[in-house]
């Protein structure tokens, strides 16, 4: 038996003009996480990652940090819905700058929103398939790992599309799917076992690489 490790990328840039650049504290986190994988003696049969920079950039901070991961294929499946096409479907009017705590807290309310209507299949966000189209795609990845068996898999993503493949294995409705996926963290770690039968989820969205009163601070989520 193996283990699924899927990792969240590290910090981004969140309100910045391109939120699609890992911060320098989000290369410290995957980094980290790295070293906690070596010094534990973890090593990886596959990896994969998706093809936005964020992604792969965290994947190159592991490997940094770990010095044995095995290179990663890449799976554009993997690659997060894109939030800006969403809240436009869902609300055209012009959204507030997220610069203030109400403003980000009302950013999320209406992401949170937007996300319940595209996955019930009532919003057609611009450049964006179908949810059902977009679940299928992951789904098709956790097949693939699946067929490994007997290895350890690093799997680097983002929170949608995680929480996506958990919701599959668990059988959640599309809120809890939703509560899931916002609450997730900067490389947070969640660990499935790979089974002859089928993944099941061991732990989720926790940090045992930052549990460090050094790396109190390193604690995100956007």
């Amino acid at each position: 038996m193996g283990t699924l490790y899927l990792v969240r990328h590290g910090q981004a840039s969140f309100g910045a003009d391109d939120y699609d650049v890992l911060s320098e504290l989000g290369q410290r986190q995957c980094r980290q996480l790295g070293i906690w994988f070596r010094e534990r003696g973890i090593t990886f049969d596959a990896a994969f990652h998706g093809s936005l920079k964020r992604q792969r950039a965290s994947y190159e901070a592991i490997a940094e940090g770990h010095g044995a991961v095995p290179p990663a294929a890449l799976r554009p499946q993997l690659d997060e819905y894109d939030s800006l096409a969403l809240l436009k479907a869902a609300h055209p009017e012009p959204l507030p700058a997220a610069d203030t705590p109400e403003s980000y807290r009302r950013y999320f309310q209406l992401l949170r929103s937007a996300l319940v209507r595209w996955m019930a299949g009532e919003i057609a966000p611009e450049g964006m398939p179908s949810y059902a189209d977009w679940r299928a795609g992951i789904v098709g990845v956790l097949d693939e790992v699946q067929r490994i068996q007997d290895g350890n898999v690093l799997l680097v993503a983002s929170g949608g599309p995680i929480c996506t493949a958990l919701g599959h294995l668990l059988r959640t409705p599309h809120e809890v799917t939703i509560d899931l996926n916002l609450r997730i963290r900067n490389s947070a770690l969640t660990e499935v076992a790979i089974t002859p039968k089928r993944l099941m989820l061991v732990a989720f969205n926790h940090l045992p690489h930052l549990d460090h009163p050094e790396r109190r601070d390193w604690v995100t989520s956007t």
